[in-house]
């Protein structure tokens, strides 16, 4: 049998266990069954990003996020979601005990440091503003590329984070639990979204590959949630310089962001594409006639 070449560009600088059910699929043969040769890869950050190497050709299929994707379909790049892979946001506020933050509106007069995009920015000061904090109170740190941990707060080089993962970046900092202080952003007041999708460019438009691709990593994705030992295994072989408790710890906790409400793998959905394209343009990020479904493709993603 003649296999399709896919290549397949992943949403970080390496593989963590939000790609589990990716490298499931692959080491269990499910990509080959159903006639795909899938080559699983990162981006190089000197030539963009994920969607920059879509937009060039130079991959298949790739992982990123929503409001990246939005914004480059507005300026009309060829570029669509063909599933969903979170159906959370990722991204917290961190800060550590004795501070004098406890909420959100708390930042006011305090330094947060972030990497200063405009949705990044934007999503900061609507936080702390719908907390009742003064948004123009908040001191921005540019930390460029580099996140800063929970460690470097404790160090003094600012007083909170903005960007870490609760399911990654969260789990590395050395300082107890109990002095730590992590808020999840859609616990304190941001619009629903789906932190990453999966998506196309023009190097690949057959919808039977894409299809087919779709089918073997939703069942990658349920054998993770099923059989986490054996997305452990998996991932030991490709990230084996992480501990394994944190490597256990967050697949844990990603695992739940997979699905739906009906414990489907992959749907886009309405109800958190809508209010975060809303948002989006409500903050000047997208046109404010932007329709969100010219990012998408194959109608069985749509889901209310």
């Amino acid at each position: 049998m003649t296999l399709t070449h896919v290549r397949v560009m992943l949403e970080y600088f390496h593989p963590w266990t939000n790609a589990a059910g990716l490298y499931v699929a692959s080491r269990q043969g499910w990509y080959r069954d159903a006639g795909l040769d899938i080559e699983l890869t990162v981006f190089d950050s000197l030539r963009g990003d994920t969607l920059e190497h879509l937009a060039r050709g130079e991959v298949h299929l790739g992982v990123f996020p929503t409001n990246r994707l939005l914004v480059r379909s507005a300026a009309g790049q060829p570029l669509k979601a063909v599933a969903s892979i979170n159906h959370r946001g990722l991204e917290t506020i961190q800060t550590v005990v004795g501070r004098g933050i406890t909420r959100p509106r708390d930042l006011a007069g305090k330094r947060l440091a972030l990497n200063p995009t405009p949705r990044g920015v934007a999503m900061v000061r609507h936080l702390v503003e719908a907390d009742g904090g003064d948004p123009d109170a908040v001191t921005l740190v540019d930390s460029g590329h580099r996140e800063l941990s929970a460690d470097d707060i404790a160090a003094g080089e600012v007083d909170a984070t903005f960007g870490g993962y609760w399911a990654w970046d969260a789990l590395f900092a050395q300082l107890p639990g109990e002095q730590r202080i992590t808020w999840p952003v859609d616990e304190i007041g941001a619009p629903p979204y789906h932190s990453y999708l999966l998506g196309t460019g023009p190097a690949l438009t057959d919808p039977a590959v894409i299809e087919a691709f779709r089918q073997a990593t939703a069942r990658g994705y349920e054998a993770a949630r099923d059989e986490p030992g054996l997305a452990l295994d998996v991932l030991d072989r490709v990230i084996p310089y992480f501990p394994r408790p944190i490597l256990a710890r967050s697949l844990e906790l990603i695992t739940p962001t997979w699905f739906d409400g009906d414990g489907r793998w992959g749907e886009i959905r309405e109800d958190l594409m809508t209010p975060y394209t809303q948002w989006l343009a409500g903050n000047d990020i997208l046109p404010r006639s932007f329709d969100w479904r010219q990012a998408v493709t194959t109608s069985r993603a749509l889901k209310p």
